[in-house]
């Protein structure tokens, strides 16, 4: 568990990979861009148990979980040794794959000096590449079976209407759901929740919303922006929206949005990726493709990396779907 960890930041963007006629500033220069660009985009990521697979180790890693015991309520027999209990473990397999991407510049890289072009792409590219990286954690960490559908009164995605906005009494039940599995909250006594900023608008209506500014916290999450009912919330656009996934509200041809609100525990997920396959960015200078550059007319600039995630307690997360105020398909 941890709150914005540099170091583990860091492990996501590793190195530059780049023609040998580039300057040590330079290539320096590159990585700083591209982390400080990808960083502010790395929401999902900061939840996660890091987990490295050692290099040339493969690209699978095996976690195994161990249930809990029952307890054991029969009184031992004098002299007796009872049967005991034996232990059952179930294992969770991930396995990673890489994504990347590049731009291609014309007559733009000079070896004298960091070019503004090269620098614009380089900012671009680590946009895309946090926000590619932490959809792909988020589309994996979004899909858990623990699902609560509003305040609870409905049963399906397809029912939420208008009607069944985000509330802090929403937010109290997928609390009751976590604690009555045992799940701890994080290493701060709270639980953490990653919530679209239309949802958000909705919740922070309720006069119980502490502002983070407020409280202050020691260490802010990447994207905090208040509490409530036990629950630190972190905003995000990524935050999945189901697009006319809801019912149709009265009057409107048109069916409700829904919105995803995850709510963390300890433990919940972990984030995998190779050892040396963190997110690194690759400029190539015009020239270097040879006789594919006849007139060293062209450069690249690029990014890729290794990685994956995997839900580790589906007890320890509730994912709360619910309508908004806003609604784009439907007259507010």
């Amino acid at each position: 568990m941890f709150y914005i960890n540099k170091t583990n930041l860091q492990m996501f963007a590793q190195q530059v990979t780049t023609t040998t006629d580039l300057t040590i500033e330079m290539k320096t220069y590159y990585e700083k861009t591209l982390l400080q660009t990808a960083e502010p985009n790395l929401v999902h990521h900061q939840f996660g148990e890091m987990y490295p697979i050692p290099k040339n180790g493969g690209r699978k890693i095996e976690f195994r979980k161990f249930d809990d015991l029952p307890k054991n309520l029969t009184a031992l027999t004098e002299g007796v040794t009872p049967d005991g209990k034996k232990m059952t473990v179930k294992n969770i397999e991930a396995t990673v794959n890489q994504y990347g991407d590049y731009v291609t510049l014309t007559d733009v890289l000079e070896l004298s000096a960091i070019d503004n072009v090269i620098v614009e792409a380089t900012r671009k590219i680590g946009k895309q590449g946090g926000m590619t990286m932490d959809t792909v954690v988020r589309d994996i960490v979004h899909a858990g079976t623990n699902v609560q559908y509003a305040d609870g009164s409905i049963t399906g995605r397809a029912n939420i209407t208008a009607d069944n906005k985000m509330t802090v009494d929403c937010i109290r039940r997928a609390v009751r759901t976590l604690k009555n599995a045992n799940t701890d909250p994080r290493d701060d006594g709270y639980f953490v929740a990653i919530i679209h900023p239309d949802v958000a608008y909705d919740l922070m209506n309720d006069p119980a919303w502490e502002a983070v500014k407020v409280y202050d916290p020691e260490d802010w999450y990447r994207g905090e922006i208040g509490r409530i009912a036990g629950v630190r919330f972190v905003e995000s656009t990524e935050a999945p929206k189901f697009v006319k996934a809801g019912a149709n509200n009265a009057g409107d041809s048109q069916k409700q949005d829904v919105y995803s609100t995850l709510v963390l525990g300890a433990g919940a997920y972990g984030v995998v990726d190779v050892e040396g396959g963190g997110m690194e960015i690759i400029v190539k200078q015009k020239g270097s493709a040879g006789t594919a550059d006849p007139l060293d007319q062209r450069s690249t600039v690029g990014w890729k990396a290794t990685q994956t995630a995997v839900i580790l307690n589906q007890d320890a997360m509730v994912r709360i779907e619910t309508a908004s105020t806003f609604n784009d398909h439907v007259a507010n």
